[in-house]
């Protein structure tokens, strides 16, 4: 039960962080425009790749570590204050490579950048990674729900027009350092001092680069598409394409939750030697994850056309096409979310997880050269759809051997069937009903009933996983 708490709470703020842009981003859409929205998206995509490079692979590292020293109060403490000395090490580091880059190369939007900053500092004194190693989501699932609502509430007070792109900046920066700080002060229960002498923080380095370099790979490729749409001058289709990427990613959001819950739930399980439960553990997930991803897809497939222009305003009717074209990563980013994240990581199989992100970085880099400068963001989307394809597929071709793949797809089609006839008839409802929240949510329900009944029909796995689960909590 205390992994299906540790989801709910986690999948709680993952649906937080859905309605928060549902609030903001029509408004922030709006009054900033396609252009100071790619202006913001190129900038934090330069400060999001010195973020990576700076935390190296701490984040995933430390979850894993912690989780496996777990019951032991002083190893568990020395693990952390090695780890939290190497993370402040590396992120100065990152720090001053961007400052330098910036100040030295940087003249069109030098000040953004440099507003952007706040992100490498936040990285810095982020703890998160060591309470998610302890399986306690609730202090940072609280933590940044306060933080997100205040933040709202500020975009709406001091974000007012285009110019106001660097109040945007800097409010966003703030409030990711201001949400970190607020996690310190719950480690005084949880850890105890250890002399320096025990901190060893470089005996840390090369398993965190182990991890960095999937991490890194991961997300160089997603960074890709925004700076060579930003480098050919399309900041236009770059803000277009930038809004469809979150709308796809916040509703993936849900599904991968499951990643952060059950990786250090399956560490800890590894490291007990419970290989048996660390099986069992994949298929289980495999079936939940697809069960969610199944109908997210077909139902933002459904929209799609109607809800961007919508949401985000006229000038975002490109944005329509691009969310339908990436809607398919959220089924192969959840399968990979399972098999990489919560199955070949706890393990300790990275090499194998690195194989698979590397084959995915290549796919997109390849096709992003022949595909953005002719078709702009639609080519950057159908880059993202066969990376995260090729990726799934790699992973799959690594555990061959060691876990039985016939089982994770056997029933598949019990939801892909309802879901295709829910997309089928939202989308015929959706073309006859104008878009406003009230004829969404009936969308929505009208999907919802036919894919449950749909899967309930068909008699799907999750059907007796969800009986059992209720029955639990009886």
């Amino acid at each position: 039960m205390q992994v299906i708490k540790n989801y709910l709470y986690n999948a709680g703020y993952q649906i937080l962080l859905m309605f928060a842009p549902i609030i903001t981003t029509p408004y922030i859409s709006r009054v900033l425009g396609p252009h100071a929205s790619g202006i913001n998206s190129y900038t934090n995509g330069w400060v999001t790749f010195f973020c990576l490079i700076g935390q190296l692979g701490i984040t995933l590292y430390g979850n894993r570590e912690v989780a496996y020293h777990r019951d032991d109060k002083f190893e568990r403490s020395r693990v952390f204050w090695g780890i939290e000395l190497l993370q402040l090490g590396t992120i100065c580091l990152s720090l001053l490579a961007y400052l330098t880059v910036v100040l030295l190369f940087s003249s069109t939007f030098k000040v953004f950048y440099l507003l952007q900053t706040f992100w490498i500092i936040a990285a810095g004194l982020d703890v998160s990674w060591y309470f998610m190693g302890m399986e306690d989501f609730k202090k940072t699932v609280v933590r940044n729900t306060i933080v997100k609502l205040i933040s709202i509430c500020l975009i709406f007070v001091v974000v007012k027009q285009e110019s106001d792109l660097w109040k945007y900046i800097l409010l966003l920066g703030l409030a990711q350092v201001g949400g970190n700080i607020t996690l310190w002060p719950y480690l005084r229960d949880s850890i105890q001092w250890v002399a320096p002498k025990y901190w060893k923080p470089f005996k840390h380095l090369y398993p965190s680069l182990i991890l960095f370099i999937p991490t890194i790979t991961t997300q160089v490729y997603l960074v890709v598409n925004k700076l060579m749409l930003g480098r050919i001058g399309a900041q236009d289709a770059l803000g277009q394409f930038d809004y469809a990427d979150k709308i796809v990613k916040l509703v993936l959001a849900i599904v991968t939750a499951t990643g952060t819950v059950m990786l250090p739930h399956v560490a800890n399980k590894f490291a007990k030697g419970d290989v048996k439960g660390v099986r069992q553990s994949l298929y289980n997930s495999f079936e939940f994850v697809t069960a969610l991803a199944v109908p997210m897809m077909f139902g933002l497939m459904a929209v799609a056309k109607k809800f961007a222009p919508w949401f985000l305003g006229e000038k975002y009717v490109p944005t329509g096409t691009i969310m339908f074209i990436e809607a398919p990563v959220i089924l192969f980013i959840a399968w990979s979310n399972v098999i990489g994240t919560q199955y070949l990581m706890p393990v300790k199989r990275v090499n194998e997880f690195t194989a698979s992100v590397t084959a995915g970085a290549i796919t997109n880099i390849v096709l992003n050269f022949f595909l953005i400068p002719r078709y702009t963001a639609n080519g950057a989307a159908i880059a993202t759809v066969i990376a995260e394809f090729a990726v799934a597929a790699v992973q799959l071709q690594c555990v061959r051997t060691t876990i039985r793949r016939r089982d994770l797809f056997r029933n598949i089609w019990r939801y892909l069937l309802p879901g295709g006839l829910m997309s089928w008839v939202v989308y015929h409802i959706s073309e006859m009903m104008s878009m406003n929240i009230i004829n969404l949510a009936f969308q929505a329900a009208v999907g919802i009933i036919i894919y449950v009944l749909g899967i309930i029909m068909l008699k799907a796995p999750i059907v007796d996983q969800a009986k059992q689960i209720l029955s639990k909590g009886k």
